[in-house]
């Protein structure tokens, strides 16, 4: 069985974020024990556990190394990546995926992949009982976003100088925790620019800290574009790793774009 390690959002080896891809044979069934504990094992934000159907789309779950998630957006990429890379799918041929939240698309576009993801609804709320006191920041707004909670901060200063009790995070009732702010050269209205940066805290699901993560963009994207009045905008993740999307608002989905670059390749012993 062959597993593959794809750093994502990036086109350099040891940036973005790492998802490890482990392609089921045809036929085999996997016990969710067993994809648990891999999972746990290779001790990733997340692993990919992809497996070709008979109809020719490919069904696609994600594992953290404590839980099962209903949506993952860069191990959808490091996914696609190595299908096309390894030659199981046609690079012409979009990349149908089954999973927990419906059917996903991926469409390769020279060096950037492209997923097709259903938005998450925002909705103002009031801030959580110790927000700012477990971000050490000033909160601005705050929305629930699906089961995520997303905060904006005042500048991207804020964010990037942010040193979170992890702890204290862990103690609020959501998933996880997206803090975004707009980008300096957003603000410095320079011609070649990122409209928003963000960070993502997730220790209620085993992740600290994200590097980069697609599926936040499904909130992050339309809370932009009503501020920025824009559908198509560039993103950044501003991680100790960091990691750089695209992204585009489309009614009810959107398109988050990326690219990813293999570091290992290798084969699970029996």
């Amino acid at each position: 069985m062959k597993i593959y390690q794809v750093d994502t959002f990036t086109h350099e080896k040891f940036k973005g974020n790492p998802a490890c891809v482990c392609v089921l044979p045809e036929g085999y069934i996997a016990a969710e024990k067993w994809m648990q504990t891999l999972a746990a094992e290779m001790n990733l934000s997340e692993t990919a556990f992809v497996q070709a159907q008979p109809d020719g789309c490919f069904s696609l779950r994600w594992f953290t190394p404590t839980t099962e998630v209903d949506l993952c957006g860069h191990a959808t990429l490091a996914t696609s990546h190595i299908l096309w890379q390894q030659g199981l799918l046609s690079k012409t041929k979009t990349a149908l995926f089954d999973t927990l939240s419906g059917r996903l698309t991926v469409n390769l576009i020279d060096t950037l992949m492209e997923m097709n993801f259903p938005v998450d609804p925002l909705k103002p709320c009031k801030q959580p009982v110790g927000l700012e006191m477990a971000l050490g920041a000033q909160v601005v707004a705050t929305n629930e976003a699906g089961l995520d909670l997303l905060v904006e901060l005042e500048n991207e200063e804020a964010l990037a100088n942010l040193q979170p009790s992890i702890q204290q995070i862990a103690q609020i009732p959501v998933r996880c925790v997206i803090v975004t702010a707009l980008a300096n050269s957003a603000s410095a209205n320079k011609s070649s620019q990122v409209d928003f940066v963000s960070r993502v805290f997730g220790p209620q699901v085993g992740i600290d800290e994200d590097p980069v993560t697609g599926s936040a963009h499904c909130s992050l994207t339309p809370y932009w574009a009503e501020k920025l009045g824009k559908t198509k905008m560039k993103a950044r993740q501003i991680s100790q790793r960091g990691g750089d999307l695209s992204v585009e608002l489309l009614g009810d989905r959107v398109i988050v774009s990326g690219e990813a670059v293999t570091v290992f390749s290798g084969e699970l012993n029996d």
